[in-house]
């Protein structure tokens, strides 16, 4: 079967707005954002903070509903937000890259006069295409993307990622191994920018009380310390190597793990093995993720890499971060740029290492007490929002003011900041 032509067909490239061309101070700039996470309020701080600058109208466009890892989402524009949210239903929510929007998204993209679209969505997803598909030419597009593993996807994915990085005036890669994949797929001379994902300072901080009152509802009454895990149970986020690295501490120890997923199951099953010791809480919303990650001395991230993935960034750890609850990272994929030298980091696989790494931290109170403060100041220097938001609009204008950006490095590519 031959390539559909609406897809194959090489789009035209966006023209660039010239300085002696671009408009009038008097009227801010107009970006519409598109990316089916702004279901969830906490994943629409992007926008927000871009339209908080004062310098863009911001429209945010999401599905009215989506199925998530852990259920229904249903999104509720919030009234104190900067940016305008305007919901819209999709279709075939699951699996996310079959994910189209409704007509209205045509509509919004077409009878507005967008100076930019900013669309995070994988460029290789059916969303991608239909918003490449459907901006006017001389609207620039700007894609997104976590993929930090080379693949060879099928029709017709293929056809939508070199459909949409042919559209692409700019391409954010949110992290260096994301950067590496994708210079090498996007046209030659394409911009691309490293930008990492960011994290809420203000509702993820430091709580005092929170550890108490976890201790409390558990009916831990002694000071032993809570290794933590956040995050889907799934084989490749390591949660069966964390339990394996727990049944060889010769120290005291309790377990609390946070996520929902297939691994459920066993993990209860091996939780039965230390009565009292374990829980595991699979059905917390969004807004009460601080305050466990508060109760814990310590925040395991084991991911592991398969044949099909490596960890894109780990958003646990900026939020573990900027709580100030230490880390302990495999060198999965992003993690190692992401924790730097703010946490401990353990080869992938590697039992007997964590086992070391998580009874250095348990036993070494000041070890704890330096990748706390070390954690904070990373997430508040290098991950919060505003800062996060800032770095797209250099982007942005960067690539509203043409192809002559003194910062080009090899393939074209923006170095990061």
């Amino acid at each position: 079967m031959g390539e559909p032509a609406s897809v194959a067909s090489a789009p035209p490239r966006v023209a660039r707005v010239s300085p002696g061309t671009r408009m009038s101070v008097n009227r801010r700039r107009r970006l519409l954002t598109v990316g089916h996470s702004y279901c969830i309020s906490l994943n629409r701080r992007l926008a927000h903070e871009i339209a908080a600058t004062g310098e863009w109208e911001v429209t945010a466009v999401g599905p009215a509903r989506f199925r998530g890892d852990f259920g229904w989402n249903v999104l509720e524009p919030d009234a104190a937000e900067a940016c305008r949210v305007i919901p819209v239903p999709v279709h075939i929510s699951r699996p996310v890259h079959l994910m189209i929007y409704g007509r209205q998204l045509k509509a919004l993209l077409q009878q507005q006069p967008w100076d930019l679209v900013h669309c995070w969505e994988e460029p290789y997803v059916a969303a991608a295409g239909q918003v490449a598909l459907a901006t006017p030419s001389a609207v620039p597009i700007v894609f997104a993307t976590f993929q930090n593993i080379e693949k060879r996807y099928p029709p017709p994915f293929r056809w939508i990622e070199q459909y949409a990085l042919a559209r692409a005036a700019g391409i954010v890669a949110f992290g260096r191994t994301a950067h590496e994949v994708v210079v090498e797929r996007a046209p030659l001379g394409t911009p691309v920018q490293v930008i990492s994902p960011g994290v809420d300072v203000r509702r993820f901080h430091a709580d005092a009380g929170a550890q108490a009152r976890i201790r409390r509802q558990y009916g831990w009454s002694d000071r032993t310390p809570i290794v933590g895990f956040l995050g889907r149970l799934v084989s490749e986020k390591g949660c069966a190597l964390l339990t394996r690295a727990l049944d060889r501490l010769g120290v005291p120890w309790r377990a609390l793990f946070v996520g929902a997923g297939p691994l459920e199951a066993d993990l209860r099953h091996w939780a039965l093995r230390h009565p009292g010791r374990v829980r595991i809480e699979s059905g917390l919303g969004h807004e009460q993720v601080a305050e466990y990650l508060n109760a814990m001395d310590v925040l395991c991230a084991p991911s592991q890499t398969t044949a099909s993935w490596r960890e894109q960034f780990g958003r646990m750890i900026v939020e573990a971060f900027a709580c100030g609850t230490p880390v302990i990272a495999s060198d999965s994929g992003e993690l190692p740029h992401v924790v730097a030298d703010a946490g401990l980091l353990v080869p992938e696989g590697n039992e007997a290492k964590w086992a070391r790494a998580i009874t250095t931290l348990l036993t070494d109170e000041r070890l704890r007490d330096e990748l706390r403060r070390r954690g904070q100041q990373r997430a508040v220097e290098h991950f919060a929002w505003p800062s996060i938001a800032r770095q797209h609009l250099q982007f942005f204008d960067q690539i509203l003011s043409g192809p002559g950006c003194s910062q080009l490095g090899s393939h074209g590519a923006l170095r990061s900041a």
